[in-house]
């Protein structure tokens, strides 16, 4: 975890994914090339720290894929010879409430 979390560009597309963004979003407002941001969003999608979250249609009329982190929270501790890592997850009624919100909007 530590060494995808210490990757370019990982905690910024973390920090910015609280909410579903696209990976063109995630690019345009980060300044990230949108080839490297590709491979970012695959990289935490692998340590599951971000999930797909939905198909939108963007204002092109595109159905574009969504992200948002999986993680509430991620402390690193080094203490005495050790590294701790804790990792809160999202919490589960969020995501109960989104899928019940997506639901109705389809």
């Amino acid at each position: 975890m530590l060494r995808v979390l210490g990757n370019e560009y990982n905690p910024q597309i973390l920090s910015f994914a609280h909410e579903p963004r696209s990976a063109q979003e995630l690019s345009d407002e980060l300044d990230v090339p949108i080839a490297t941001c590709y491979r970012r969003i695959e990289e935490l999608q692998e340590a599951d720290l971000l999930e797909h979250h939905d198909r939108v249609l963007s204002d092109e009329r595109r159905r574009v894929n969504v992200y948002r982190r999986n993680i509430e929270e991620i402390v690193v501790r080094f203490s005495e010879g050790e590294v701790t890592v804790e990792v809160e997850e999202r919490r589960q009624v969020k995501n109960r409430l989104d899928e019940a919100w997506r639901t109705l909007s389809e």
